[in-house]
């Protein structure tokens, strides 16, 4: 027997424990998310504008990094396919930093939080699949507690930035069913690209110049933030199951809302409170029945 072949179950648990260390701290970069956009007076156009630019940057880079060899560059073609998903990123993108100005912390993260649901209902349309009974009731459940939070944010000033929110996540579900339906564009250049068209679009709206030196230090660890928070994910879920992901990934929603009342004070009203209370149960037992379900499968 090869002696090396002795080795190997302990480099996949190696590898399985890496990827679930890669997606949690991934979470956490991306539930810094509202922090930055909310501590930084300028703009939403102004903060698109050097988080893309700081963001396409780190994370083309390591594109390329990933990409090296002979084939490098036919493998970073779009085409059509790659746009369409570049462009509802960069209207995703600024949706997402609207909501934040717009509303609180925990609204965005929690309203976000049913993007799963979101996307089962698009796959249903656009790719014909069925839904299973428990992402239906789970869904329902899930668009009560945003009902309750959307109710509780007339007359509080943050009715809009709930329905910005709103937009996000659909525009977020659409990318994720697009991915599984164009599986030949390269998905992490189109995030890149996706990056940089938010720096172009924003320096044809606002002056990025225009801020002050705080401000600029605060966009430009955002864009790092956010290239982070790619870049762990995409290499985590290449090593775990995507009910681990998932799983894993619905860290983000209390970790945001945990930082939001740290670092900002934030309290979000009671209603708020409620409606997100009854998402953050949907979402963490839907996630856990889906992880033990895969593991059961992978059992029998």
């Amino acid at each position: 027997m090869d002696a090396r072949s002795l080795d190997l179950p302990a480099r996949i648990d190696t590898g399985h424990a890496v990827g679930m260390m890669l997606v949690t701290v991934s979470a956490v970069f991306f539930a810094l998310a509202g922090i930055f956009t909310r501590s930084v007076t300028a703009g939403p156009w102004t903060i698109a504008c050097w988080r893309g630019l700081v963001g396409a940057a780190i994370i083309a880079a390591y594109v390329l990094w990933r990409a090296r060899g002979p084939h490098m560059w036919s493998s970073l073609h779009l085409g059509l396919r790659g746009w369409a998903l570049a462009v509802v990123s960069t209207l995703s993108s600024i949706a997402f930093i609207t909501a934040f100005k717009l509303t609180y912390v925990a609204n965005v993260t929690i309203i976000y939080a049913t993007v799963p649901f979101m996307a089962a209902g698009l796959e249903r349309v656009v790719l014909g699949e069925r839904t299973r009974r428990s992402t239906i009731v789970a869904a329902v459940l899930s668009l009560a507690g945003v009902g309750i939070m959307m109710l509780g944010g007339i007359g509080t000033g943050s009715l809009a930035g709930n329905f910005m929110a709103i937009l996000m996540t659909a525009g977020c579900a659409l990318y994720m069913v697009l991915i599984r339906k164009f599986t030949d564009a390269p998905v992490v250049w189109t995030g890149a690209v996706a990056a940089f068209l938010l720096f172009v679009i924003g320096c044809l709206i606002t002056d990025p110049l225009d801020v002050t030196r705080r401000d600029a230090v605060l966009m430009c660890a955002f864009g790092v933030s956010f290239a982070a928070a790619v870049i762990l994910w995409t290499e985590g879920t290449r090593l775990v199951s995507a009910a681990e992901s998932g799983l894993l990934g619905s860290t983000e929603v209390p970790l945001a809302i945990l930082f939001a009342w740290l670092f900002l004070g934030e309290l979000p009203p009671a209603a708020s409170l409620v409606g997100g209370g009854i998402v953050i149960v949907v979402i963490f037992g839907y996630a856990a029945w889906n992880f033990r379900r895969s593991v059961a499968s992978a059992a029998a």
